[in-house]
C-alpha cells in the first residue's frame, strides 16, 4: 500500500460527508395548494415555495402527530423565524398570524399533506392548524 492511499481514502470519506442534501419536490394538487403555495420543495431544513419565498426550520419537534384523531408518523418542524409570507396570487401561507410550526405527513398513496400553525406551542394535532395543503410526491 502506498503512502497516498490513506490520504486519498481520507479525501473520499470527507467528500462524502460534505455531500449536499437535496430537497424533495412536491406538486400542488389541492385547490388551496395550487392557489396559495404552488409546487414546493422541502427537506429537514426548510420549505421553498413556487414564488421563491421560503421558511427555514430550526429543529424537528415531533415525529408523530394527530390527524383527525388518529396518530400518524409525521414531521413537525419549528420555524426559525416565524412569518406569514405572501405567496401565489397575493395569498398568505396562514393568513392568521406568523407561521411558527409546519407539519407534514403521508396522506395516502403518493400524497403528502402539509399543515401550518401560528402560536408559540408546538401543535399536537391537525385541529390547531391555520391552513393545510395537499401535494403529490
Amino acid at each position: 500500500m502506498t503512502k497516498t492511499f490513506p490520504i486519498l481514502l481520507s479525501f473520499c470519506i470527507a467528500s462524502l460527508a460534505a455531500a449536499p442534501v437535496f430537497a424533495d419536490d412536491y406538486t400542488a394538487v389541492s385547490n388551496t395548494a395550487m392557489s396559495v403555495t404552488g409546487d414546493i420543495s422541502m427537506d429537514d431544513f426548510s420549505i421553498d415555495f413556487q414564488n421563491g419565498e421560503s421558511l427555514a426550520f430550526s429543529d424537528l419537534v415531533a415525529d408523530h402527530f394527530l390527524v383527525d384523531g388518529r396518530r400518524v408518523p409525521a414531521s413537525v418542524y419549528r420555524v426559525a423565524e416565524p412569518a406569514d409570507p405572501v405567496l401565489e396570487n397575493g395569498n398568505q401561507l396562514c393568513g392568521n398570524g406568523d407561521v411558527s410550526y409546519v407539519a407534514t405527513w403521508g396522506d395516502g398513496a403518493g400524497m403528502t399533506a402539509v399543515a401550518v400553525f401560528a402560536g408559540s406551542r408546538a401543535p399536537k394535532s391537525s385541529d390547531q392548524m391555520c391552513a393545510s395543503y395537499s401535494y403529490q410526491d
